[in-house]
């Protein structure tokens, strides 16, 4: 755990963090789809269905980042390009300001991340209502995100594992490592928090399902100083139990000059990739030229020479190049499709804590005010209004 001071530091040094804004795309490709259910999480959902599509499509489900839309995302990772030029559709869940001032996805909010509630609720109702407007195959729906869109991410793949069968975490942080907004700043960082067995434990625990498990891929800059790599490895780590997999990588490649690491099955099945980028800081890795150009740069949106959104796509098996991948994503019984009830308990939105401001990731962040004595409360409160964050 960070010293009092530390935490006052950083809390000090948001409001400039803050005024970092992505640019808004100059292009919007993505439309509202307004009616999805009770949306106890409060998000907009948008989606960017391609002139290709046909019935049994696969989705995509994108999380952006934090002081990111859902558009500028779109924007910069090139996953529309992508859509239209594949045949998948999209969903893209967009946080709001009214939750969070940064919009941030409230990854580390006890009931936002939990089956059943908050924003995983909503992001589900989405998932469910865009499957069958479009009749769209239950079997093949994915999610991604970046930063806070990442830890999202990784909450949605613990608390509806049956859903989707991949997911892709791109500098993000492992289910259920934090609980607070000083835990959340100390896990971005990479200091304390549970041990492997207990992250193994919290996966686990997050649903009743006990398999198949989505396949995952996961991508860090080595560089980040917004959220420490080894969150990347205690992300492997989390999934590679409920997989059955060794500690050890099977083998081990370059792609577009990127280290790529590589778990089989137990069928030689590529269950879970980890790509570490040398020298790259925090943001998704594109590659805006050449061959394989997809997106834009932009905060956060960094490139690398590789397309993350590109190499993801194809180790789900959602393009035709005919040097893709031998083992392209198993397919999930159509009996694996869950469906979203409408009719949350009022108790347990109640419940949701309170947001104060900000969000971690990006170094932003919100949460219910940690539970300390009362003097060291004023003084967190205190640094919280310095900075700009609470009234």
């Amino acid at each position: 755990m960070r010293s009092l001071s530390d935490t006052i530091e950083r809390l000090a040094a948001f409001r400039a963090r803050r005024d970092v804004q992505i640019p808004a795309a100059a292009d919007d490709r993505l439309r509202d789809f307004p009616e999805f259910g009770s949306n106890p999480g409060s998000l907009r959902a948008r989606i960017y269905v391609p002139t290709s599509l046909t019935k049994d499509a696969p989705l995509v489900v994108v999380l952006h980042g934090c002081t990111q839309t859902a558009s500028a995302y779109d924007h910069g990772s090139g996953w529309s390009q992508l859509a239209e030029r594949e045949g998948f559709a999209l969903l893209f869940p967009e946080q709001q300001r009214v939750n969070n001032p940064n919009l941030c996805f409230n990854w580390f909010v006890p009931g936002d991340i939990r089956r059943d509630g908050g924003e995983a609720l909503s992001i589900g109702q989405m998932i469910g209502a865009v499957v069958a407007t479009y009749r769209l195959d239950r079997s093949r729906i994915f999610v991604t995100g970046l930063s806070a869109g990442g830890a999202m991410a990784s909450a949605m793949l613990a608390t509806y594992p049956e859903l989707f069968a991949g997911g892709a975490i791109i500098a993000g942080l492992p289910y259920g490592g934090a609980s607070t907004v000083l835990e959340a700043f100390d896990r971005m960082r990479g200091h304390g928090g549970p041990d492997e067995r207990e992250l193994r434990s919290l996966l686990r625990n997050a649903s009743r399902h006990h398999g198949p498990w989505p396949r995952l891929s996961v991508w860090h800059g080595m560089a980040d100083r917004t959220v420490a790599p080894s969150n990347a490895e205690a992300i492997v780590g989390q999934w590679r139990d409920v997989h059955g997999l060794a500690e050890s990588p099977n083998f081990s490649t370059m792609v577009d000059g990127c280290a790529r690491r590589v778990w089989l099955d137990a069928d030689g099945r590529e269950a879970i990739e980890e790509y570490l980028i040398a020298g790259m800081g925090h943001g998704t890795p594109l590659s805006t030229r050449g061959a394989d150009a997809l997106g834009a740069s932009a905060p956060f949106m960094l490139e690398r020479g590789i397309s993350s959104t590109l190499q993801i796509a194809r180790f789900w098996g959602l393009t035709l190049a005919q040097n893709e991948r031998a083992h392209p994503a198993p397919r999930l019984s159509t009996s694996a499709a869950i469906e979203f009830s409408n009719a949350e308990s009022a108790s347990s939105i109640a419940a949701t804590p309170t947001v104060i401001a900000g969000a971690p990731l990006d170094d932003q962040s919100s949460a219910s005010p940690p539970h300390a004595a009362g003097g060291v409360k004023k003084i967190i409160e205190g640094a919280l209004r310095a900075a700009g964050l609470i009234s």
